[in-house]
């Protein structure tokens, strides 16, 4: 197989260095624009359980049909950037977010909304891969953490956009108007993929090019293995953190918005030091394990203190939504690197379906615990699922960067 350096060794010479950070800034909105079309129904849970009578199973149920449109055709999306490349499956993808996402906001009843939400789930999951696909073609292993980082702060860039705006217009104009947040993110997207992104080019189709990185190794079935592990608390306090401010800590949604928003911020600060990190160390797995351990110990200690009543329990909310959110563009990055420019798209779509088939079983699960245990136990328990990932890291067969 060709290190993915060859491709972006070419690719360098091709555009300007302004041209490439600006291909990485849109491949960041796009992701987010897509992040708050998948992530946004889980700051509608209030209103469906207080204004519409669903219990938190339900509601957790709804607020899934994003995550379960997004692992319905991850691999497909994969398969067709792997094919069409990313430029035309980012615009085919963004355009269906934005129309599944007005139509979620003219449509009445639960299905029919949950319906809406699985379609702009399942278009908004074209980012995932094409996106990801314009950062690592585009820059060179030795910045690829750095730029990765930046991209992959997108996620809880727009979990944090979807914080602020999501439950103060649903609290105050109702479930429509705050779906519309969506739509116009998306169609923001859209435009400026159509004016600035261009495919990376690869190099010439060989044998070394398109052989199966799944067969004779188990690097790449380790690094999804642990990502789904790490997934389950970053989706736990992703989607029930306002919750558990708003009736474990009795804040306002103004309030507990903000303060999920702010951890959003810190979790995408903390996706691009892990990304640089990785580059100074001259690889993306040893980072991986250190943030395992490091999230097995903020999530034990966040139940802990949630059980006593403690304030500090705040602190450890932004603290495990900084760290438990830091490993997925170091495992993203890994992904590609490793599986080459003719097989990366498949590759980053198995890598995303494992996640985020994860975490659209953890929301009704969760929902389910802390119905039955309370936030505290639930935090608590979700401590297991990294400690799990720790030795499954492939720390020792990773390649050098080159």
């Amino acid at each position: 197989m060709v290190a993915m350096s060859t491709v972006t060794a070419s690719a360098a010479r091709t555009v300007s260095e302004r041209r490439r950070w600006a291909m990485l800034a849109v491949s960041t909105a796009a992701q987010a624009a897509a992040s708050v079309a998948i992530n946004g129904a889980a700051f509608l849970i209030p209103v469906l359980v207080h204004d519409r009578g669903l219990s938190l199973t339900q509601a957790g149920t709804v607020a899934a049909l994003p995550l379960i449109g997004v692992l319905c055709t991850l691999l497909l999306w994969g398969a067709a950037v792997d094919r069409v490349g990313e430029r035309a499956v980012l615009l085919a993808g963004l355009g269906g977010t934005a129309l599944a996402g007005v139509a979620a906001t003219l449509v009445d009843g639960t299905a029919a909304l949950g319906a809406t939400l699985f379609l702009a789930g399942a278009f908004a999951a074209s980012t995932s891969s094409a996106g990801g696909r314009v950062v690592v073609g585009w820059f060179p292993p030795e910045r690829r953490g750095l730029a990765m980082g930046i991209r992959q702060m997108a996620q809880p860039a727009g979990v944090g956009i979807a914080a602020v705006s999501i439950p103060v217009i649903s609290a105050h104009e109702g479930v429509a108007a705050a779906l519309a947040v969506s739509p116009i993110a998306a169609l923001a997207a859209a435009a400026a993929v159509l004016v600035i992104v261009l495919d990376p080019p690869r190099p010439e189709r060989a044998i070394e090019h398109t052989a199966n990185p799944y067969r004779g190794s188990s690097y790449l079935q380790r690094i999804h293995v642990a990502s789904i592990l790490l997934v389950v608390p970053q989706f736990l306090v992703w989607t029930y953190a306002l919750v558990w401010l708003l009736d474990d800590r009795g804040w306002a949604p103004a309030q507990a918005g903000l303060l999920v928003a702010a951890t959003q911020l810190a979790g995408a600060l903390g996706r691009i030091a892990s990304g640089q990190l990785s580059d100074v160390v001259g690889g993306r797995m040893q980072p991986m394990r250190w943030i395992a351990i490091a999230a097995v110990v903020s999530m034990a200690l966040l139940g802990l203190t949630a059980w006593l009543g403690w304030a500090v329990s705040i602190l450890l909310l932004a603290a495990a939504t900084t760290i438990t959110v830091a490993d997925n563009g170091l495992a993203f990055t890994a992904t590609a690197e490793r599986a080459g420019p003719y097989w990366s798209g498949r590759a980053l779509g198995v890598q995303n379906t494992a996640q985020y088939l994860t975490a659209a079983l953890c929301a009704p699960i969760a929902g389910a615990s802390i119905t039955h245990l309370g936030h505290p136990a639930t935090f608590a328990l979700s401590a297991l699922f990294p400690l799990a990932a720790i030795p499954l890291v492939p720390v020792r067969g990773e390649r050098p960067l080159a």
